[in-house]
């Protein structure tokens, strides 16, 4: 008898799906009295043990799940913001439960096996997963919260940041400091949040009568990490950048080509996490606010628990500029 069966396991046996599995054993409808009768007794041969027998019941369980490519070892504003999460979730009498997706589950649509164990009654998806991947998700659990972005034209609930604002917001302040030759780091259509900063940007240099120059909308990334961005030879005198990693590592690949930030080129960020305060020079910012969006996340989540039916919420949590170092006028030279 196997020790550890799975509900594939179970599918594989019973020639039916794991959808199936899952519903025959947690008594819902829409399978069959004696498929039902099958599938719990196949399961009870092969030793299938569900999580769902540890002490906490799993409706106070809410799954976390986030791109393997969105958590840094080395830490990220994600981690911040899962940490806040747990602590929100917590003081409500829930726990959280996290699980890292790969780039290859995700593009084949494998569910997160929390979800398929029945760990969890709900799920937070943190980062940015692809529409088809949370379309699939949504067969398995309806309760649904995005966290950081959103996905255009689907009714799911969502939490973010006012990267448009933001992204308005920077580039403002460097017309400010006399800047007329604007860039923007960032893989445009990677995730919803890097676009919205984008477009806040590109308002910002239409209403202050700048030029939008193709070759200076660069991008920092690929499917799976950060690349050397391909600088042009004619440089701009900013750069606005999606995030705070993004112009660290803008920022050190201009030194390495002999260019100096402030005082050869201005560099700003978002995020306000602590990359942007231990760079040299630090990184002025856009200050995202962890707490509040995991505040509004665990209430929407448990607003959705409450009133299943209510209409689909979409939050924007609003930032501050943070001013550090890494701007400066144009030409300036450093003191």
């Amino acid at each position: 008898m196997a020790k550890n069966a799975t509900l594939n396991d179970i599918a594989k046996a019973c020639d039916t799906s794991i959808v199936t599995v899952s519903k025959a054993l947690n008594d819902k409808k829409g399978v069959s009295d004696e498929l039902r009768k099958k599938i719990k007794s196949v399961a009870c041969e092969l030793g299938y043990v569900s999580s769902r027998s540890v002490s906490v019941p799993n409706d106070h369980i809410v799954g976390v799940i986030i791109p393997e490519k969105f958590m840094n070892p080395n830490g990220s504003f994600y981690w911040a913001l899962y940490n806040a999460l747990v602590k929100k979730f917590s003081d409500k009498g829930y726990y959280c439960l996290i699980e890292q997706l790969s780039d290859e589950n995700e593009k084949d649509l494998v569910i997160p096996k929390l979800v398929l164990d029945n760990s969890v009654s709900s799920i937070i998806s943190l980062g940015q997963v692809r529409k088809e991947y949370i379309n699939e998700l949504r067969k398995y659990l309806p309760n649904i919260v995005l966290l950081d972005y959103y996905i255009h034209g689907m009714d799911i609930d969502s939490v973010t940041t006012d990267g448009y604002g933001g992204g308005y917001e920077l580039t403002t302040y460097l017309c400010g400091l006399g800047h007329k030759e604007i860039g923007y780091i960032g893989t445009v259509r990677a995730t919803s949040s890097i676009f919205d900063r984008y477009m806040g940007y590109m308002k910002a240099m239409i209403d202050n009568g700048l030029e939008i120059r193709k070759e200076w909308t660069l991008d920092d990334r690929d499917d799976h990490d950060f690349i050397e961005i391909d600088f042009p030879d004619k440089l701009p005198t900013a750069f606005v950048c999606n995030c705070d990693e993004a112009a660290f590592h803008t920022i050190r690949q201009l030194e390495r080509r002999g260019i100096r930030v402030p005082e050869d080129i201005s560099v700003v960020g978002y995020d306000n996490y602590l990359i942007s305060e231990i760079s040299k020079p630090s990184i002025t910012t856009i200050n995202v606010d962890s707490e509040k969006m995991a505040e509004e996340t665990v209430n929407m989540l448990l607003s959705k628990l409450n009133s299943p039916n209510r209409e689909r919420a979409n939050i924007k949590i609003s930032g501050e500029l943070i001013i550090k170092e890494s701007a400066a006028r144009p030409g300036s030279s450093a003191k």
